[in-house]
């Protein structure tokens, strides 16, 4: 089957790039432009037109790669023409009624190049990441996983495991022999070391994956402390509704931002009180829930609500910063509780102190991204692998005589089966769908 699909944005445009992969990619440049292929990988002007009564649709750039060197691995072809939405729609219609052809599902591209070994499963990935990234920090983790350093390293590790597992097997199939005293020695040398290198990388305070995902604050705090306004003035544009009836606020609010190239997911929470309202008392346990999942917490009081320790445990509180907002009313006084965790006082409305909280933030985001160690990785699905392996190769250095090794072989090879589910050198096509849909069309 051959597919097509809009690989640029949709949209009015100077130029839109409609991508072809498959069997009759020749077939539809033919019918399109009436003449051949042109010379491969060199952009050629041609016009386009209607099959049937030869009208002319547009003129622009055709670029055709053969495969298997192209990014599918597959016959593939570019039309780079004019970014009109009529125009796209009637190339695409035209393509759509060519016997074999059909619209691409999201991904599908990079999905054939993977299925046809151009990429591996982590470049795949670090492909839908840059598409999406929004922010530098964002940007750059995705190219430094499309380089291969992560594929290199994960192939690395596992090729030495496989190493191993030969060494054991053989031993398996051969009692009789007697293995060198040093390929003994190896076998447990090499395994501490692949369990340690794969400790390491687990060890990473989820850098790569806070960078991918968003670094989570939660403003949380009593209500009517202006919680909302802050929110508003943090994401500069009005987000929540602002009000001095208390209780306002009763579901969870987001905003993502992009503060200093890192990227935030700001959330709103309903403020924390006693209640009686089976609806309020849901958002005060949301607001609960985002305070102890958030990466940091910004704890908002104000002069006359500084009550806030019988809602946050110790641990939450050690990742906030405490403010005191309203601060233009004045404060007569600040209790003991609240002034050893050192406030800082604003005024949302008067803009008073804000650029000293955002400084705060700032300095947060910094110590949460900095990582003295390369980041591998940046999804669940790699953490969960990684963890799977280490839990197999313990398993295994738990069989200290020669007459466990058959059971070890086992464990060996689960754990290299969990390092190649990774970068897709075993069968993978459970995950497959999940990674490939988030792309966008055309890619």
């Amino acid at each position: 089957m051959t597919i097509y699909a809009l690989s640029s944005g949709p949209g009015i445009a100077g130029i839109s790039v409609i991508r072809v992969s498959g069997s009759k990619t020749k077939d539809v440049i033919v019918n399109l432009t009436k003449q051949k292929a042109p010379e491969p990988r060199v952009a050629t002007l041609r016009k386009i037109n209607k099959i049937n009564n030869n009208e002319l649709i547009d003129e622009g750039i055709l670029i055709w790669f053969p495969g298997p060197y192209s990014y599918t691995g597959e016959d593939m072809a570019e039309f780079h023409v004019h970014g009109s939405k009529a125009v796209v729609d009637s190339i695409q219609d035209i393509i759509s009624k060519i016997d074999g052809c059909r619209l691409a599902d999201p991904g599908e591209f990079t999905k054939i190049a993977f299925q046809n070994g151009k990429i591996n499963l982590l470049k795949a990935e670090s492909i839908s990441d840059l598409i999406s990234s929004e922010t530098e920090i964002q940007r750059q983790q995705a190219i430094k996983i499309m380089s291969g350093k992560s594929s290199e390293k994960f192939n690395s590790l596992r090729s030495r495991l496989i190493k191993i597992l030969s060494n054991v097997e053989a031993k398996i199939d051969f009692p009789e022999e007697d293995l060198p005293d040093d390929i003994l020695e190896n076998i447990h040398t090499e395994t501490d070391y692949i369990r340690n290198e794969i400790e390491k990388i687990l060890n990473d305070r989820r850098v790569g994956e806070r960078i991918r995902e968003g670094f989570k604050i939660a403003i949380v705090g009593p209500t009517n402390a202006g919680k909302s306004s802050l929110l508003n003035y943090l994401s500069r544009r009005d987000i929540a509704i602002v009000s001095e009836i208390a209780g306002t606020t009763r579901d969870v609010i987001e905003a993502h931002l992009n503060l200093d190239g890192f990227p935030v997911i700001l959330s709103d929470t309903a403020g924390i009180r006693v209640s009686k309202n089976e609806i309020e008392k849901k958002g005060i346990k949301l607001a609960l829930k985002k305070a102890k999942n958030a990466d940091l917490n910004i704890i908002v009081l104000e002069p006359k609500s500084q009550d806030f320790r019988d809602f946050f445990n110790e641990s939450a509180i050690k990742k906030s910063i405490l403010v005191v907002n309203k601060s233009d009313l004045g404060v007569s006084e600040i209790s003991n509780e609240v002034e050893k965790y050192n406030p800082l006082f604003i005024s949302v409305k008067k803009e008073k102190n804000l650029d000293q909280l955002i400084d705060l933030i700032k300095e947060n985001l910094k110590n949460k991204f900095i990582s003295s160690e390369d980041i591998y990785i940046t999804r669940e699905r790699h953490r969960s692998n990684l963890k799977n392996c280490v839990e197999h190769l313990k398993n295994f250095q738990k069989k200290k005589s020669l007459e466990d090794f058959d059971k070890g072989a086992e464990d060996l090879r689960l754990a290299v089966r969990y390092l190649g589910m990774i970068v897709g050198k075993v069968d993978v096509e459970e995950v497959l769908g999940s990674i490939f849909n988030d792309f966008c069309i055309g890619k």
